[in-house]
């Protein structure tokens, strides 16, 4: 993955508006790590292969930046990410690391369901 150049991924979030897309959204704060300190409180959410379709979407920020999806009725975002690439099956993957290099959070948009 390479560090988010927000003209590139604001072409290729315009590339997916207004056409049914399936997005795969997930966030971790190291909820596998919990076990080892009782005090760490873990949270995370996920959601794979939901079908949207967004009418525009929109990059903000200075960096990490924040992946917006506006939706008919309601928003869909991603807060923290810091990497993309398309990959060789056009699908759009994008992803935040913190400061250690770990997954914090990953956003991904295809025209095709995810396996």
């Amino acid at each position: 993955m390479d560090p988010v150049v927000v003209q590139k991924v604001q072409k290729e979030l315009d590339r997916f508006a207004n056409q049914d897309v399936y997005l795969h959204l997930e966030t971790t704060n190291g909820a596998y790590a919990s076990h080892k300190d009782e005090s760490f409180f873990s949270s995370g959410a996920y959601i794979r292969n939901a079908l949207i379709q967004y009418e525009y979407g929109k990059i903000t920020g200075i960096g990490p930046f924040r992946i917006g999806l506006k939706m008919d009725i309601g928003w869909v975002y991603a807060e923290g990410i810091t990497h993309f690439e398309v990959d060789d099956l056009g699908r759009l993957l994008l992803a935040g690391h913190d400061f250690e290099g770990k997954l914090a959070v990953a956003m991904q948009i295809s025209t095709t369901p995810f396996k």
